[in-house]
Protein backbone atom coordinates (compact mmCIF):
# COMPACT_ATOMS: atom_id res chain seq x y z
CA UNK A 1 0.00 0.00 0.00
CA UNK A 2 1.07 3.57 -0.57
CA UNK A 3 2.27 5.24 2.62
CA UNK A 4 -0.87 6.96 3.92
CA UNK A 5 0.81 10.10 5.26
CA UNK A 6 2.28 10.74 1.81
CA UNK A 7 -0.87 10.02 -0.18
CA UNK A 8 -1.71 13.62 -1.10
CA UNK A 9 1.87 14.32 -2.10
CA UNK A 10 2.00 11.11 -4.12
CA UNK A 11 -1.09 12.11 -6.06
CA UNK A 12 0.37 15.59 -6.66
CA UNK A 13 3.54 14.06 -8.10
CA UNK A 14 1.63 11.66 -10.36
CA UNK A 15 -0.46 14.58 -11.64
CA UNK A 16 2.60 16.70 -12.36
CA UNK A 17 4.29 13.84 -14.20
CA UNK A 18 1.24 13.49 -16.45
CA UNK A 19 0.77 17.22 -17.05
CA UNK A 20 4.46 17.97 -17.67
CA UNK A 21 4.94 14.83 -19.78
CA UNK A 22 7.82 13.61 -17.62
CA UNK A 23 9.06 10.34 -19.11
CA UNK A 24 11.92 9.41 -16.78
CA UNK A 25 12.21 9.63 -13.01
CA UNK A 26 15.61 9.27 -11.42
CA UNK A 27 15.56 7.78 -7.96
CA UNK A 28 18.49 9.30 -6.07
CA UNK A 29 20.27 8.09 -2.95
CA UNK A 30 23.83 8.22 -1.66
CA UNK A 31 26.34 5.68 -0.44
CA UNK A 32 28.00 5.93 2.95
CA UNK A 33 30.50 8.50 1.63
CA UNK A 34 27.78 10.72 0.19
CA UNK A 35 28.43 9.79 -3.44
CA UNK A 36 25.26 10.10 -5.51
CA UNK A 37 23.67 6.93 -6.90
CA UNK A 38 20.70 6.75 -9.23
CA UNK A 39 18.16 4.30 -10.61
CA UNK A 40 16.06 5.56 -13.53
CA UNK A 41 12.49 4.39 -14.07
CA UNK A 42 9.88 5.39 -16.62
CA UNK A 43 6.63 7.13 -15.73
CA UNK A 44 4.79 3.78 -16.06
CA UNK A 45 6.67 2.40 -13.04
CA UNK A 46 6.16 5.40 -10.79
CA UNK A 47 3.02 4.22 -8.99
CA UNK A 48 4.65 0.86 -8.30
CA UNK A 49 7.73 2.64 -6.96
CA UNK A 50 5.58 4.65 -4.55
CA UNK A 51 3.58 1.59 -3.52
CA UNK A 52 6.30 -1.03 -3.24
CA UNK A 53 9.68 0.67 -3.69
CA UNK A 54 12.17 -0.33 -6.39
CA UNK A 55 14.44 -3.26 -5.64
CA UNK A 56 18.20 -3.02 -6.21
CA UNK A 57 21.42 -4.83 -5.32
CA UNK A 58 22.79 -3.17 -2.19
CA UNK A 59 26.02 -5.18 -2.24
CA UNK A 60 27.26 -2.99 -5.10
CA UNK A 61 26.93 0.23 -3.07
CA UNK A 62 29.75 1.33 -0.74
CA UNK A 63 28.84 0.77 2.90
CA UNK A 64 25.55 -0.98 2.14
CA UNK A 65 24.67 -4.65 2.39
CA UNK A 66 26.89 -7.72 2.11
CA UNK A 67 26.32 -10.09 -0.82
CA UNK A 68 24.31 -12.51 1.30
CA UNK A 69 21.89 -9.74 2.35
CA UNK A 70 21.96 -7.61 -0.78
CA UNK A 71 18.28 -7.06 -1.63
CA UNK A 72 17.17 -3.54 -0.74
CA UNK A 73 14.35 -1.19 -1.73
CA UNK A 74 14.59 2.45 -2.86
CA UNK A 75 11.40 4.18 -1.68
CA UNK A 76 10.98 7.61 -3.33
CA UNK A 77 10.10 10.59 -1.14
CA UNK A 78 7.43 12.58 -3.03
CA UNK A 79 8.34 15.75 -1.10
CA UNK A 80 11.63 15.82 -3.05
CA UNK A 81 10.15 15.63 -6.55
CA UNK A 82 11.69 18.15 -8.96
CA UNK A 83 11.97 18.29 -12.74
CA UNK A 84 15.59 18.45 -13.85
CA UNK A 85 16.02 21.77 -15.70
CA UNK A 86 18.57 20.26 -18.07
CA UNK A 87 16.02 17.56 -18.96
CA UNK A 88 12.88 19.74 -19.02
CA UNK A 89 10.44 19.81 -21.91
CA UNK A 90 8.69 17.01 -23.76
CA UNK A 91 9.60 13.58 -22.34
CA UNK A 92 11.73 15.22 -19.71
CA UNK A 93 13.20 13.82 -16.51
CA UNK A 94 12.71 14.45 -12.81
CA UNK A 95 14.41 13.31 -9.63
CA UNK A 96 13.32 12.16 -6.21
CA UNK A 97 15.44 11.26 -3.22
CA UNK A 98 14.81 7.84 -1.74
CA UNK A 99 14.74 6.24 1.65
CA UNK A 100 16.47 2.87 1.60
CA UNK A 101 14.43 0.03 3.11
CA UNK A 102 14.92 -3.61 3.92
CA UNK A 103 12.64 -6.04 2.02
CA UNK A 104 10.29 -6.04 5.04
CA UNK A 105 9.80 -2.29 4.65
CA UNK A 106 11.80 -1.27 7.72
CA UNK A 107 14.50 1.45 7.39
CA UNK A 108 17.85 0.09 6.33
CA UNK A 109 20.45 1.01 8.99
CA UNK A 110 23.10 1.75 6.35
CA UNK A 111 21.01 4.54 4.82
CA UNK A 112 22.71 7.80 5.85
CA UNK A 113 19.55 9.78 5.03
CA UNK A 114 17.82 7.68 7.67
CA UNK A 115 20.65 8.43 10.12
CA UNK A 116 19.88 12.14 9.83
CA UNK A 117 16.12 11.54 10.08
CA UNK A 118 16.64 9.49 13.24
CA UNK A 119 18.68 12.26 14.87
CA UNK A 120 16.12 14.87 13.84
CA UNK A 121 13.31 12.84 15.39
CA UNK A 122 14.30 13.96 18.91
CA UNK A 123 13.61 17.57 17.93
CA UNK A 124 10.46 16.69 15.99
CA UNK A 125 8.94 15.16 19.12
CA UNK A 126 9.16 18.64 20.68
CA UNK A 127 7.90 20.41 17.54
CA UNK A 128 11.39 21.75 16.88
CA UNK A 129 13.43 21.90 13.70
CA UNK A 130 17.17 22.04 13.01
CA UNK A 131 17.89 24.77 10.46
CA UNK A 132 21.17 24.79 8.54
CA UNK A 133 22.67 27.05 5.91
CA UNK A 134 25.95 25.86 4.36
CA UNK A 135 28.46 28.05 2.53
CA UNK A 136 29.72 25.57 -0.07
CA UNK A 137 33.07 26.48 -1.65
CA UNK A 138 34.46 24.86 -4.79
CA UNK A 139 36.93 25.27 -7.66
CA UNK A 140 36.54 25.40 -11.42
CA UNK A 141 39.38 23.61 -13.24
CA UNK A 142 40.08 22.99 -16.91
CA UNK A 143 39.67 19.24 -16.40
CA UNK A 144 39.56 16.53 -13.73
CA UNK A 145 43.15 15.39 -14.30
CA UNK A 146 45.20 18.45 -13.28
CA UNK A 147 44.00 21.32 -11.02
CA UNK A 148 44.63 24.01 -13.63
CA UNK A 149 42.74 27.18 -12.70
CA UNK A 150 40.64 29.32 -15.03
CA UNK A 151 41.44 32.73 -13.53
CA UNK A 152 43.65 34.68 -11.15
CA UNK A 153 40.78 36.27 -9.26
CA UNK A 154 40.44 36.78 -5.53
CA UNK A 155 37.76 37.53 -2.95
CA UNK A 156 34.69 39.19 -4.52
CA UNK A 157 36.55 39.87 -7.79
CA UNK A 158 34.52 40.35 -10.93
CA UNK A 159 35.27 40.21 -14.65
CA UNK A 160 37.81 39.94 -16.19
CA UNK A 161 39.33 38.21 -13.13
CA UNK A 162 36.22 36.13 -12.50
CA UNK A 163 36.02 33.60 -15.35
CA UNK A 164 33.44 31.55 -13.48
CA UNK A 165 30.76 34.24 -13.14
CA UNK A 166 28.69 32.92 -16.05
CA UNK A 167 29.00 29.37 -14.72
CA UNK A 168 27.82 30.50 -11.30
CA UNK A 169 24.92 32.36 -12.88
CA UNK A 170 23.82 29.31 -14.84
CA UNK A 171 24.18 27.13 -11.75
CA UNK A 172 22.06 29.50 -9.65
CA UNK A 173 19.33 29.51 -12.31
CA UNK A 174 19.33 25.70 -12.33
CA UNK A 175 19.24 25.47 -8.54
CA UNK A 176 16.34 27.93 -8.32
CA UNK A 177 14.49 25.92 -11.00
CA UNK A 178 14.93 22.87 -8.78
CA UNK A 179 13.31 24.70 -5.88
CA UNK A 180 16.56 25.35 -4.02
CA UNK A 181 16.74 29.00 -2.90
CA UNK A 182 20.15 30.65 -3.27
CA UNK A 183 21.21 33.48 -0.99
CA UNK A 184 24.21 34.82 -2.93
CA UNK A 185 27.27 33.79 -4.95
CA UNK A 186 30.73 35.25 -5.48
CA UNK A 187 34.36 34.57 -6.32
CA UNK A 188 36.28 33.23 -3.33
CA UNK A 189 39.77 34.11 -2.08
CA UNK A 190 41.82 31.66 -4.17
CA UNK A 191 42.22 31.71 -7.97
CA UNK A 192 39.29 29.95 -9.65
CA UNK A 193 37.62 29.34 -6.28
CA UNK A 194 33.94 30.16 -5.87
CA UNK A 195 31.05 30.04 -3.43
CA UNK A 196 27.29 29.74 -3.83
CA UNK A 197 25.41 29.97 -0.54
CA UNK A 198 22.05 28.30 -0.04
CA UNK A 199 19.34 29.95 2.04
CA UNK A 200 18.84 28.09 5.32
CA UNK A 201 16.40 25.18 5.35
CA UNK A 202 15.39 22.30 7.62
CA UNK A 203 18.39 19.95 7.82
CA UNK A 204 16.99 16.98 5.88
CA UNK A 205 15.91 19.18 2.99
CA UNK A 206 19.25 20.95 3.09
CA UNK A 207 21.17 17.69 2.91
CA UNK A 208 19.12 16.76 -0.16
CA UNK A 209 19.86 20.23 -1.53
CA UNK A 210 23.62 19.91 -0.99
CA UNK A 211 23.70 16.65 -2.95
CA UNK A 212 21.64 18.31 -5.70
CA UNK A 213 23.93 21.35 -5.56
CA UNK A 214 27.03 19.27 -6.26
CA UNK A 215 25.36 17.41 -9.11
CA UNK A 216 24.04 20.63 -10.63
CA UNK A 217 27.35 22.50 -10.50
CA UNK A 218 29.23 19.57 -12.00
CA UNK A 219 26.63 19.26 -14.74
CA UNK A 220 26.75 22.97 -15.65
CA UNK A 221 30.55 22.93 -15.64
CA UNK A 222 30.74 19.82 -17.81
CA UNK A 223 28.40 21.40 -20.37
CA UNK A 224 30.82 24.34 -20.53
CA UNK A 225 33.81 22.02 -20.98
CA UNK A 226 35.32 22.56 -17.51
CA UNK A 227 35.29 20.72 -14.19
CA UNK A 228 33.78 21.71 -10.82
CA UNK A 229 35.64 20.23 -7.87
CA UNK A 230 34.64 19.95 -4.21
CA UNK A 231 38.03 18.54 -3.19
CA UNK A 232 38.95 20.17 0.14
CA UNK A 233 42.55 21.06 -0.78
CA UNK A 234 43.26 20.60 -4.48
CA UNK A 235 46.25 23.01 -4.66
CA UNK A 236 49.04 23.40 -2.12
CA UNK A 237 49.84 26.88 -0.91
CA UNK A 238 46.40 28.44 -1.39
CA UNK A 239 43.12 28.26 0.50
CA UNK A 240 41.15 25.05 0.43
CA UNK A 241 37.38 24.72 0.18
CA UNK A 242 35.21 24.60 3.28
CA UNK A 243 31.53 24.14 3.95
CA UNK A 244 30.91 26.58 6.80
CA UNK A 245 27.61 25.43 8.28
CA UNK A 246 25.27 27.91 9.97
CA UNK A 247 23.02 26.24 12.55
CA UNK A 248 19.98 27.19 14.63
CA UNK A 249 17.07 25.44 16.32
CA UNK A 250 13.52 26.72 15.86
CA UNK A 251 10.21 25.99 17.55
CA UNK A 252 7.61 27.19 15.10
CA UNK A 253 8.76 30.66 14.08
CA UNK A 254 10.78 31.21 17.25
CA UNK A 255 14.56 30.95 17.07
CA UNK A 256 15.55 29.17 20.29
CA UNK A 257 19.14 30.37 19.93
CA UNK A 258 18.28 34.06 20.48
CA UNK A 259 18.42 35.87 23.81
CA UNK A 260 18.54 39.65 23.77
CA UNK A 261 19.91 39.86 27.33
CA UNK A 262 23.10 37.92 26.50
CA UNK A 263 26.18 39.81 25.30
CA UNK A 264 26.40 37.53 22.26
CA UNK A 265 22.60 37.35 21.93
CA UNK A 266 22.84 33.60 22.54
CA UNK A 267 20.28 31.80 24.67
CA UNK A 268 21.26 29.17 27.22
CA UNK A 269 20.13 26.56 24.70
CA UNK A 270 22.47 28.02 22.09
CA UNK A 271 25.40 28.17 24.51
CA UNK A 272 24.87 24.56 25.56
CA UNK A 273 24.59 23.52 21.90
CA UNK A 274 27.82 25.40 21.17
CA UNK A 275 29.58 23.72 24.08
CA UNK A 276 28.53 20.31 22.77
CA UNK A 277 29.90 21.02 19.29
CA UNK A 278 33.21 22.19 20.78
CA UNK A 279 33.50 19.19 23.13
CA UNK A 280 32.71 16.53 20.54
CA UNK A 281 34.36 18.14 17.49
CA UNK A 282 37.43 15.83 17.59
CA UNK A 283 35.09 12.81 17.63
CA UNK A 284 32.98 13.95 14.67
CA UNK A 285 35.80 15.26 12.47
CA UNK A 286 36.04 11.89 10.71
CA UNK A 287 32.49 12.61 9.50
CA UNK A 288 32.70 16.34 8.74
CA UNK A 289 36.17 15.96 7.19
CA UNK A 290 36.20 12.42 5.88
CA UNK A 291 39.07 12.29 3.37
CA UNK A 292 42.86 12.07 3.64
CA UNK A 293 42.89 15.32 1.69
CA UNK A 294 40.57 17.03 4.20
CA UNK A 295 43.47 17.39 6.64
CA UNK A 296 45.61 19.25 4.09
CA UNK A 297 43.02 22.03 4.44
CA UNK A 298 42.92 21.96 8.25
CA UNK A 299 46.29 23.65 8.73
CA UNK A 300 47.12 27.11 10.13
CA UNK A 301 47.25 30.13 7.85
CA UNK A 302 44.51 29.50 5.28
CA UNK A 303 41.35 30.61 7.15
CA UNK A 304 40.54 26.98 7.97
CA UNK A 305 40.03 26.21 11.68
CA UNK A 306 42.52 24.04 13.53
CA UNK A 307 42.02 25.05 17.14
CA UNK A 308 38.90 24.31 19.20
CA UNK A 309 37.53 27.63 20.37
CA UNK A 310 34.78 30.09 19.51
CA UNK A 311 34.37 33.80 18.93
CA UNK A 312 32.37 36.42 17.09
CA UNK A 313 34.68 38.25 14.70
CA UNK A 314 37.35 35.54 14.90
CA UNK A 315 37.50 33.61 11.64
CA UNK A 316 40.30 31.40 12.97
CA UNK A 317 37.86 29.93 15.52
CA UNK A 318 36.25 26.54 15.10
CA UNK A 319 32.79 28.00 15.70
CA UNK A 320 31.90 31.62 15.00
CA UNK A 321 28.87 33.60 16.15
CA UNK A 322 27.92 36.00 13.34
CA UNK A 323 27.20 39.57 14.43
CA UNK A 324 23.65 40.25 15.59
CA UNK A 325 21.62 42.78 13.63
CA UNK A 326 18.76 44.50 15.51
CA UNK A 327 15.41 43.13 14.42
CA UNK A 328 17.02 39.98 12.97
CA UNK A 329 16.44 37.63 15.89
CA UNK A 330 15.65 34.75 13.54
CA UNK A 331 19.15 35.08 12.06
CA UNK A 332 20.92 34.31 15.36
CA UNK A 333 23.03 31.24 14.69
CA UNK A 334 26.26 29.34 15.18
CA UNK A 335 28.69 28.87 12.31
CA UNK A 336 30.71 25.64 12.36
CA UNK A 337 33.72 26.39 10.18
CA UNK A 338 35.44 23.01 10.10
CA UNK A 339 33.26 20.85 7.76
CA UNK A 340 34.34 20.63 4.12
CA UNK A 341 32.26 20.05 0.98
CA UNK A 342 33.63 16.54 0.49
CA UNK A 343 31.55 15.28 3.41
CA UNK A 344 28.35 13.28 3.32
CA UNK A 345 25.92 16.08 4.33
CA UNK A 346 23.44 13.66 5.93
CA UNK A 347 26.10 12.38 8.32
CA UNK A 348 27.72 15.79 8.84
CA UNK A 349 24.44 17.47 9.82
CA UNK A 350 23.51 14.47 11.99
CA UNK A 351 26.85 14.57 13.80
CA UNK A 352 26.71 18.35 14.39
CA UNK A 353 23.15 18.07 15.68
CA UNK A 354 23.94 15.12 17.91
CA UNK A 355 26.93 16.98 19.39
CA UNK A 356 24.80 20.06 20.08
CA UNK A 357 21.96 18.08 21.64
CA UNK A 358 24.42 16.22 23.85
CA UNK A 359 25.69 19.59 25.04
CA UNK A 360 22.11 20.52 25.96
CA UNK A 361 21.50 17.19 27.73
CA UNK A 362 24.71 17.54 29.74
CA UNK A 363 24.04 21.25 30.40
CA UNK A 364 27.54 22.08 29.19
CA UNK A 365 28.73 25.66 28.97
CA UNK A 366 31.36 26.91 26.54
CA UNK A 367 34.62 28.50 27.69
CA UNK A 368 35.14 32.22 27.25
CA UNK A 369 35.28 33.32 23.60
CA UNK A 370 38.62 34.08 21.98
CA UNK A 371 38.70 37.08 19.68
CA UNK A 372 42.40 37.19 18.80
CA UNK A 373 43.98 35.25 15.95
CA UNK A 374 44.54 31.79 17.42
CA UNK A 375 47.18 31.04 14.79
CA UNK A 376 49.37 33.84 16.18
CA UNK A 377 49.13 32.54 19.76
CA UNK A 378 52.05 30.60 21.18
CA UNK A 379 51.58 27.03 22.28
CA UNK A 380 51.87 28.22 25.88
CA UNK A 381 49.07 30.76 25.32
CA UNK A 382 46.82 28.13 23.76
CA UNK A 383 47.39 25.76 26.68
CA UNK A 384 46.69 28.59 29.13
CA UNK A 385 43.39 29.31 27.35
CA UNK A 386 42.44 25.62 27.20
CA UNK A 387 42.52 25.57 23.40
CA UNK A 388 42.72 22.03 22.02
CA UNK A 389 43.39 21.05 18.40
CA UNK A 390 41.39 19.11 15.85
CA UNK A 391 42.88 15.82 14.65
CA UNK A 392 45.80 16.43 12.31
CA UNK A 393 45.24 13.51 9.94
CA UNK A 394 42.59 11.05 8.87
CA UNK A 395 44.11 8.24 10.92
CA UNK A 396 44.18 10.43 14.05
CA UNK A 397 40.54 11.38 13.48
CA UNK A 398 39.65 7.73 12.92
CA UNK A 399 41.38 6.60 16.11
CA UNK A 400 39.52 9.24 18.14
CA UNK A 401 36.23 8.29 16.50
CA UNK A 402 36.71 4.59 17.21
CA UNK A 403 36.80 5.38 20.93
CA UNK A 404 33.65 7.50 20.79
CA UNK A 405 30.52 5.90 22.22
CA UNK A 406 28.77 9.18 21.45
CA UNK A 407 29.52 8.98 17.70
CA UNK A 408 28.59 5.31 17.51
CA UNK A 409 25.20 6.11 18.99
CA UNK A 410 24.68 9.08 16.65
CA UNK A 411 25.54 7.17 13.47
CA UNK A 412 24.26 3.75 14.45
CA UNK A 413 26.43 0.66 14.63
CA UNK A 414 26.18 -0.24 10.93
CA UNK A 415 27.23 3.15 9.57
CA UNK A 416 29.82 3.63 12.31
CA UNK A 417 31.52 0.31 11.55
CA UNK A 418 31.29 0.61 7.75
CA UNK A 419 32.65 4.17 7.77
CA UNK A 420 35.55 3.17 10.01
CA UNK A 421 36.31 0.22 7.75
CA UNK A 422 36.26 2.41 4.64
CA UNK A 423 38.46 5.11 6.19
CA UNK A 424 41.01 2.55 7.39
CA UNK A 425 41.29 1.20 3.84
CA UNK A 426 41.70 4.75 2.50
CA UNK A 427 44.45 5.51 5.01
CA UNK A 428 46.27 2.22 4.28
CA UNK A 429 46.20 3.01 0.54
CA UNK A 430 47.48 6.54 1.20
CA UNK A 431 50.39 5.52 3.40
CA UNK A 432 51.58 2.99 0.81
CA UNK A 433 51.69 5.73 -1.84
CA UNK A 434 54.96 7.59 -2.48
CA UNK A 435 54.23 11.25 -3.19
CA UNK A 436 56.07 13.67 -5.46
CA UNK A 437 57.05 15.61 -2.34
CA UNK A 438 58.86 12.58 -0.90
CA UNK A 439 60.72 11.92 -4.13
CA UNK A 440 61.78 15.56 -4.51
CA UNK A 441 62.69 15.95 -0.83
CA UNK A 442 64.44 12.68 -0.02
CA UNK A 443 65.73 11.06 -3.19
CA UNK A 444 68.62 13.54 -3.66
CA UNK A 445 69.89 13.09 -0.10
CA UNK A 446 69.07 9.50 0.83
Amino acid sequence: MMRAMKQDNVEAVLKQVREKNVKFIRLWFVDILGQLKSVAITDRELETAFREGMGFDGSSVEGFARIEESDLLAAPDPDTFAILPWRAGDQGAARMFCDILNPDGKPYPGDTRHVLKRNLAELAEKDMTFQVGPEVEFFYFKNDKVPETLDKGGYYDTVPLDEGSDLRRESVLNLEALGIPVEYSHHEVAPSQHEIDLRHQEALRMADSVITYKMTLKRVAKTAGVYASFMPKPIAGINGSGMHTHMSVFKGNQNLFFDGSNAYHLSETARQFLAGVLKFSPEITVVTNQWVNSYKRLVPGYEAPVYICWGRRNRSALVRVPMYKPGKEKATRLEARFPDPGCNPYLAFAALLAAGLEGIRQKLMPPDPIEMDVYSMSEEERVKNGVRSLPGSLIEALEIARGSAFLKKALGEHVFDKLAENKQIEWDRFRMHVTDFEVEEYLPIL
